[in-house]
């Protein structure tokens, strides 16, 4: 079986939005603009024109990026925006149902709901620094099951997924659903992209983003690696002109050889920020317990939790807390020095108070 016999039958002859043609310095009559450049910017494209239908030179410098044919990437609004196209194509309102393992990214099951689409959830071992249940998941997984989304490094506990196991779910699924990896912390981390498996496993999708280690999540910029033709179904279903002009240009200079040394340079520092703060964490009394990390933040366990969150939003730092299964926990993102020794002298303050 191939992936694209999973995806909706609604949308196997859908094709994409024919937009007014673009050529460059031509007289565009074509399109409705207004003849006016705007006089308030300053960028290499006139912004009272529509953007590219599809940023054809940025998705060349993001498969560059990403080591990736042109043609199995599309570029979307961060990786949300892919997780959405993704259930949409896949996903049957009322029958279909995505898998996914608990704790995770929220968004995969938010927007499964949005579409109709049910919810599998295989949780992690936590007690195994959140380890994959390999023999549970094949369990949830039926005729309906599209879509697996598999976070690694995982969003919150900061765990990766050995490469190991991502390669023994690929072929355990095979041919019944569609994997789609979730790499958005991966520059934090020693791994390498599962993409490089994308000629042995036509089923694997891969997200990335610029998000995180490029420091562009205002930009909302980030692209689904996977096989031409499944990227060709999710071409048809993404808006035209998906991407603004300022975000397509900001991020074309972004990718250039400074800034990406840059960005390199400033990922070194936050895991060396990352790997301070774990120690200093771990020294204290407050603290239960202190998941390992491959991303830009640590998940923690406290004796008291609310005491921390308190602590912390009254010297003006806001942590993440989650409830529910992580109840004890709260995570922590890794901020500039001062930031997080700030973060550090309040949570040490509460076993002072104590």
């Amino acid at each position: 079986m191939s992936v694209l016999d999973l995806v909706r039958p609604a949308l196997a002859e859908l094709t994409p939005y024919k937009a007014a043609e673009q050529v460059f310095d031509t007289v565009r009559l074509n399109a409705n603009e207004s003849p006016f450049d705007t006089a308030s910017a300053d960028f290499r494209r006139p912004l009272n024109r529509y953007p590219e239908i599809r940023p054809q030179r940025l998705r060349a410098l993001l498969a560059e990026r990403f080591g990736c044919a042109t043609d199995r990437l599309l570029v979307t609004r961060g990786s949300s925006e892919a997780i959405d196209l993704l259930i949409r194509a896949f996903c049957t309102a009322e029958q279909d149902n995505i898998v996914v393992t608990s704790p995770t990214f929220s968004m995969y099951a938010h927007y499964a709901r949005v579409q109709g689409a049910d919810v599998r959830d295989v949780p992690l071992l936590a007690a195994d620094d959140f380890a994959l249940d390999e023999s549970a998941l094949q369990g949830v997984i039926d005729q309906r099951s599209k879509l697996l989304f598999l976070c690694s490094p995982n969003n919150p506990t900061g765990t990766s997924l050995p490469r190991a196991t991502i390669e023994r779910v690929l072929e355990r699924t095979r041919g019944r659903l569609a994997v789609v990896v979730d790499e958005a912390y991966i520059e934090f981390s020693d791994a390498d992209s599962v993409a490089t498996l994308l000629d042995r496993y036509e089923h694997l999708i891969v997200l990335r983003t610029l998000s995180k280690a490029l420091a562009f999540a205002g930009a909302r910029c980030g692209a689904v690696i996977a096989n031409a033709a499944l990227v060709g179904v999710l071409d048809a279903i993404q808006a035209p002109y998906a991407l603004s002009t300022p975000v397509v240009e900001c991020v074309e200079d972004a990718l250039s050889g400074d800034n990406i040394e840059r960005a390199e340079q400033q990922v070194s520092l936050l895991v060396s920020e990352r790997e301070r703060v774990r120690a200093e964490l771990e020294s204290m009394s407050i603290v239960a317990r202190l998941w390992p990390s491959d991303a830009n933040f640590l998940l923690v366990e406290f004796s008291d939790v609310q005491k921390v969150l308190e602590a912390t939003r009254n010297a003006g730092v806001l942590l993440r807390y989650f409830g529910d299964a992580l109840d004890a926990c709260a995570r922590i993102s890794i901020g500039t020095a001062a930031e997080n020794d700030a973060m550090l002298e309040a949570v040490r303050s509460t076993e002072t108070r104590a």
